[in-house]
C-alpha cells in the first residue's frame, strides 16, 4: 500500500511560521513523524510540498494508478483552490484533509474550505497530530475496504 503526502504552500515555514498556531514542530519532523508512522504500519508513503496549486495537481494525476490514498494540508488553498478541489474529485481514491489548526476556530474567513466536499473526511485541531491521526485513519479505511 502506499500513500501520498501533500503539503500545500508556506507549510515548509513549519516551525517558523506563527508558532502560537502552528507549533514548533518543522515539516522535516512532520514528514519523518510519517515516515516512521508509515514503517510501522507496513506502509510506503511519498511526500511533496509545494507552495504553488498546480504542482500539488499534477502530483495528484501523476499518482492516480500507483497510490492507494492521499493526506493533503491545502493550507492557504483550503478556501480558493478550485483546481485542487476538481482534482481531488477525479482521483480514484479517498483523500483526507489535514489542517494542524482548528481552521473553524480562527479568523471567519478560514472557516469554509472548498477542499472539504471533495475530500472524504477531514483532521484538524490537534497539531502535527493531525496528521498521524488522518494517517493512521487512512490506513485503516483502505485496509478495511470500501464496504468498511
Amino acid at each position: 500500500m502506499k500513500i501520498l503526502i501533500l503539503h500545500g504552500p508556506n507549510l515548509n515555514l513549519f516551525g517558523r511560521r506563527e508558532p502560537h498556531i502552528y507549533g514548533s514542530v518543522t515539516l522535516a519532523q512532520i514528514n519523518d513523524k510519517l515516515d516512521a508512522l508509515a514503517k510501522a504500519l507496513g506502509v510506503e508513503i511519498e511526500t511533496l510540498q509545494s507552495n504553488h496549486e498546480g504542482v500539488l495537481v499534477d502530483k495528484l494525476h501523476e499518482c492516480i494508478d500507483s497510490v492507494q490514498g492521499a493526506l493533503l494540508n491545502p493550507a492557504g488553498l483550503t478556501q480558493h483552490g478550485v483546481s485542487l478541489h476538481d482534482a481531488i474529485k477525479a482521483m480514484p481514491f479517498p483523500v483526507l484533509e489535514i489542517h494542524l489548526s482548528n481552521i473553524a476556530a480562527r479568523e471567519a474567513w478560514r472557516d469554509h474550505s472548498i477542499i472539504s466536499p471533495a475530500a472524504k473526511a477531514t483532521v484538524q485541531g490537534l497539531g502535527w497530530r493531525s496528521y498521524t491521526a488522518g494517517f493512521r485513519a487512512l490506513v485503516e479505511l483502505l485496509r478495511d475496504g470500501p464496504n468498511a
